[in-house]
């Protein structure tokens, strides 16, 4: 057993983790990061966001090409699919990104302990690995182990037939039927993906609304595109369990016929990670959700020890967890260190793309905020008749009062882009009117923005 001194370890190099182990060596402090993972970059990098945007891309160019150039005056045919290079090119970029990452480690002189890291009091951290056990120490730790995917009560995984989006990321053939239990953003973008590719894709939802939480306005209008897309989508569908039979699947549906499929993707939320963590050796207690509780600071209940990401409360995204392991170092070293928790934007990478900040119509009807709403279609907008990719709008809410931005709701072509002007004008408290009066450049989607800030008001000038 060894014994190792740092100023901060962390444990997990997720988004969070390794962009706060970074920014640590950055401001001069002996960092060392532990992961039990061979590749660095944690479940977005490795097996979430990239994976599955790079098959997205892929998907949207392959359907593209089979259905959508004829407009533009190209035509094509024998358009074939090559999944085992398409899956390989998802691989590499994957494996670009982590080789990335542990660059930046080498470049920030970061120490990397490979094994699964576990508290052994305040300050004390032990690390299994298969070369044997050491023993670290640090003033500070902090706690970055992310997310795993939730169960279902009779959904039993197997890895194979019935699995999760690591499976749906790497499936060595086009299912010929895929049913997709959960209609949040991975399970509308997995099954995106093989729809496009040539799968029969039934989603089910036990809620009444596709994207929970999402604003319901927009929520409503993409169950219409994606339905018209070939999604089929089934809401208030309670699903009591799925087994296989053979190399088929049947999925039992409350109150209807069970459906028989080849292929089942669990995709019904994730829960923070915080198995074999050591938690209790030090006497930090998890919420009534499993997450561990935090105050200013990211500070959990026991001086010296932190946590960020998806093992505390709040949104589960990779860039959240980014910002808050930069403010958590940052408060560390410097005394300050703040998160913005009411400009974090989201993405739904669907075709087209929904992007949101900020409150929903509900959230402000609920809590009885007076406000005031705009919004403006892509069909008005000429960037996106060139495009051809005219589904879609950009809606704003503004306070009645004052105007400032209260959150801003879009769905359409470059959704997750054009989302960043909104989160920077709510970042710096802007109005709908200082929106409004932004000259952006023309023909852009953005404009789409100017447009939906002038309908606040009434005075759109394009539709």
């Amino acid at each position: 057993m060894t014994d190792r001194r740092h100023d901060l370890i962390v444990i997990g190099a997720g988004p969070g983790g390794y962009v706060a182990a970074i920014r640590a060596a950055q401001l001069g402090l002996d960092v060392a990061c532990v992961e039990k993972e061979p590749a660095l970059g944690g479940t977005c990098l490795r097996i979430g966001c990239i994976p599955s945007k790079a098959l997205l891309e892929a998907s949207e160019r392959f359907a593209e090409a089979k259905h959508g150039l004829d407009a533009f005056g190209i035509r094509l045919s024998g358009v074939e699919l090559d999944l085992p290079r398409m899956l390989k090119r998802k691989d590499d970029t994957v494996r670009s990104l982590t080789a990335g990452v542990a660059g930046l480690f080498k470049k920030n002189r970061i120490a990397r302990h490979s094994g699964t890291g576990s508290l052994l009091a305040s300050g004390r951290v032990r690390v299994v690995s298969a070369d044997g056990v050491a023993e670290l120490s640090a003033e500070h730790v902090i706690l970055a182990t992310g997310s795993k995917v939730a169960p279902l009560r009779g959904v039993e995984l197997d890895g194979d037939r019935i699995g999760t989006s690591t499976e749906a990321l790497s499936y060595p053939e086009v299912p010929r039927h895929l049913v997709v239990i959960g209609a949040g953003f991975i399970g509308l973008e997995l099954g995106s993906v093989w729809q496009r590719l040539g799968a029969k894709v039934t989603v089910l939802e036990y809620l009444p609304r596709i994207l929970p939480g999402m604003d319901s306005e927009i929520a409503a209008e993409a169950r219409k595109i994606l339905a018209r897309q070939g999604l089929e989508i089934r809401t208030g569908a309670r699903v009591l369990g799925a087994r296989r039979d053979g190399d088929a699947v049947v999925v039992s549906v409350e109150g209807s016929d069970p459906i028989v499929c080849d292929r089942v993707l669990l995709a019904v939320g994730r829960v923070p990670n915080t198995d074999g963590l050591g938690l209790e050796a030090v006497g930090i207690a998890l919420d009534e959700r499993g997450r561990i509780p935090v105050g200013d600071g990211w500070v959990t209940s026991v001086p010296g020890i932190y946590a960020i990401g998806d093992v505390i409360a709040g949104p589960m995204l990779a860039h959240k967890a980014s910002e808050e392991g930069v403010a958590c170092v940052e408060r560390i070293v410097t005394g300050y260190g703040h998160v913005n928790y009411g400009a974090i934007p989201g993405v739904c990478y669907t075709h087209p793309e929904i992007a949101s900040v900020g409150k929903s119509e509900d959230e402000l009807i609920e809590a009885r905020v007076l406000y005031k709403k705009g919004s403006f279609p892509f069909m008005a907008n000429g960037r996106a008749k060139a495009l051809g990719s005219v589904d879609g709008r950009v809606k704003i809410l503004a306070h009645a009062e004052t105007d400032r931005v209260l959150g801003v709701h879009i769905i359409g072509p470059r959704a997750g882009e054009l989302i960043a002007e909104a989160t920077v004008a709510m970042e710096f408290g802007a109005s709908a009117e200082d929106l409004a009066r932004t000259c952006h450049a023309h023909p852009t989607l953005a404009e789409a923005t100017k447009e939906a800030a002038l309908a606040v008001d009434g005075r759109a000038l394009h539709t």
